[in-house]
């Protein structure tokens, strides 16, 4: 048996509280105090409608104001702008240890000369 795979939309209520609707399963909703709370009552109830529910992927629709929205965007790409940046440091650091040690600097020294602890240092060199 296939796998099925369902949108959940989740919105918030006046009260607060998260309302969790499947659009491809006309009468499948629920609530909860958290959008974790929400999920998991919404497989509950989809589970009364589908015989895949327990097995079924959950693509989240998370429905927030235009404000909101753009914040987590901002947020989301200054977080892989991050992980970029991260991801091209520790790179340099590799090439600049290996380069160092080339020049027979030991593993103490290394570290003082990229402001690095000297246990990095050695993980770079034998990495």
């Amino acid at each position: 048996m296939s796998k099925g795979r369902y949108t959940v939309v989740y919105e918030r209520d006046e009260s607060g509280a998260w309302l969790a609707r499947v659009p491809e399963v006309p009468g499948c909703h629920t609530y909860g105090r958290s959008i974790r709370q929400a999920s998991t009552r919404i497989r509950e109830a989809l589970g009364l409608w589908v015989d895949d529910a327990e097995r079924a992927e959950l693509v989240p629709d998370i429905r927030l104001p235009r404000q909101a929205r753009t914040a987590v965007s901002r947020a989301k790409a200054a977080k892989a702008r991050a992980l970029r940046d991260q991801q091209e440091a520790a790179k340099a650091a590799r090439e600049a240890t290996q380069c160092l040690a080339t020049l027979g600097l030991s593993a103490r020294d290394t570290s003082e000369v990229l402001g690095i602890s000297h246990q990095r240092a050695q993980q770079l060199r034998s990495g």
